[in-house]
């Protein structure tokens, strides 16, 4: 039987999996590089073909219990405006949180309210009993994100990413379980 990823909602969000119909947004809204350019894995120039083959690995990654990976829709609109994901899931132990919004959203809120939704998710569902993430740190509002929703900074990682020939420090914020239940209860 298919594992099914779930919906997730808040008042003004739904995550929900990708449909490869999700490809031709994937693509517009990272046409541009901005996005990206502060993030780890998402090449400068993005296109439709590679929309599509990122979409198709998804439901697989969630039946190996490997990864999980939703499409950030603003309910009222039914607007596809990012991704977040919970990555490098291992049983009982942890998980990576990513995330990306499209430029035209950023600032509004939407991408801490969305990483709100999967911190729960994947303490309560998955059952993880920590969550990290990183960010470039000349990225400040990606960290002011993970300070948004509880996680805690756990240092810097110097000149330890190259992206686009540079040498990027990388800071890294983690969340556990424990803390994270106090604060929610």
């Amino acid at each position: 039987m298919k594992m099914e990823i779930p919906n997730i909602e808040s008042s003004r969000l739904v995550l929900r999996a990708f449909k490869q119909s999700d490809a031709d947004d994937v693509h517009a809204l990272l046409a541009d590089g901005s996005i990206a350019d502060t993030t780890f894995l998402i090449p400068k120039s993005y296109t439709k073909e590679m929309a599509e083959d990122w979409i198709s690995t998804h439901q697989s990654e969630f039946e190996k219990r490997t990864g999980v990976t939703f499409a950030i829709v603003l309910k009222e609109a039914s607007k596809l405006v990012g991704a977040i994901s919970l990555i490098r899931i291992e049983e009982d132990h942890q998980a990576e949180l990513g995330y990306w919004i499209g430029k035209e959203f950023w600032g509004k809120g939407i991408c801490t309210e969305a990483a709100k939704l999967i911190l729960e998710y994947g303490f309560r569902d998955i059952g993880v009993l920590r969550i990290y993430a990183r960010h470039m740190t000349r990225n400040p509002a990606s960290g002011k994100v993970l300070q948004n929703i509880g996680m805690k900074r756990e240092g810097c990682l110097r000149k330890h990413l190259k992206k686009w020939g540079s040498l990027e420090d990388i800071e890294m914020y983690g969340a556990l379980f424990e803390e994270w239940k106090d604060d929610n209860h």
